[in-house]
């Protein structure tokens, strides 16, 4: 994950790296939590984009504590929150899941979506979805 704006995230925009023992405390510790799973910049590249995005958005949504999630951990909690592309930013409220962006969104949109998911209720992460898992061959 070693990237220039990923590290940036943490040193110049104050993020929490998180990793198997930072995770708990961080996300229990904070009230509003956007998690950013990055996974390996150079193979999806668009997770450079959020990286220059995120610290806006935090910005214009004070309440939120960004981290970024560590490789270590990053496909266990993955699985735990069912998202199937990346990058992805999942939003929670006192540990519990609010909901999840993947992909890369014009300003206006990543607003919008991201009002909707701090109003709305925690709830379970959504199934996988088979065919983005698999292919619609898999049926």
């Amino acid at each position: 994950m070693s990237s220039p704006l990923i590290e940036q995230l943490q040193t110049r925009h104050g993020l929490t790296l998180l990793d198997g023992d930072s995770y708990d405390h961080f996300v229990y510790g904070n009230e509003w939590v956007v998690l950013f799973f990055c996974n390996d910049p150079v193979m999806f590249p668009e997770s450079h984009d959020v990286a220059v995005i995120l610290p806006e958005l935090l910005k214009g949504f004070g309440q939120l504590r960004g981290g970024i999630i560590a490789s270590s951990v990053e496909r266990e909690l993955q699985a735990r929150f069912r998202f199937t592309s990346w990058p992805s930013l999942v939003f929670l409220r006192k540990g519990e899941y609010l909901g999840v962006i993947t992909g890369i969104r014009d300003w206006s949109a990543y607003r919008q979506e991201m009002t909707a998911i701090l109003a709305a209720q925690p709830s379970q992460p959504p199934g996988f979805d088979l065919d983005k898992v698999c292919g619609a061959a898999a049926h």
